[in-house]
């Protein structure tokens, strides 16, 4: 793919002003860039729509709402690790929550789609959007990272994550 079509390809990224979001705030993993095409060729429609269009999920429509096994979350798209089960909470939102967030794991920006401005946060290593942080939290961190449950896979502790998708 040459630079013209590259930037054709990843204008939305440019135009939401998540790649350079991403690239700062990063694991140290390699940005993985895929045009929306590729995306929606690996995905079920319903999660290339929330990871890659930003729709959202109905609420208490995901099974992970009611996960509370030990193990690990990861991106739905590209398997970056995100998330603890530790750090999973029930908020009563119909969503699954969690009250922290791995380390580098996500990057942030605002959302004025509501009129009032919102915090989203979108996966580091593949930019796919994962939900929004409100300060409405437990403690220790008083966060609450709103998730959808298609932008997630649950791995119960003891299985073996899935390889980092490049």
């Amino acid at each position: 793919m040459d630079r013209r079509q590259f930037l054709i390809n990843t204008s939305w990224l440019w135009l939401a002003g998540a790649l350079p979001a991403l690239a700062k705030e990063g694991t140290g993993v390699a940005l993985l860039i895929k045009t929306k095409s590729e995306w929606k060729a690996l995905l079920p429609p319903d999660r290339y729509a929330v990871l890659f269009e930003e729709d959202t999920e109905r609420s208490s429509s995901s099974p992970l709402n009611h996960e509370f096994r030990h193990g690990q979350y990861v991106c739905a798209a590209c398997n970056q690790l995100l998330f603890k089960s530790t750090q999973k909470f029930d908020s009563g939102t119909g969503w699954p929550s969690f009250f922290d967030v791995l380390p580098g794991a996500v990057a942030t920006r605002e959302d004025f789609r509501l009129v009032w401005p919102r915090t989203e946060y979108h996966c580091s290593h593949c930019g796919g959007h994962q939900g929004h942080v409100f300060k409405d939290g437990p403690a220790p961190t008083g966060l609450r990272y709103c998730n959808n449950g298609l932008a997630l896979q649950f791995i119960q502790e003891g299985g073996a994550l899935p390889a980092l998708r490049s």
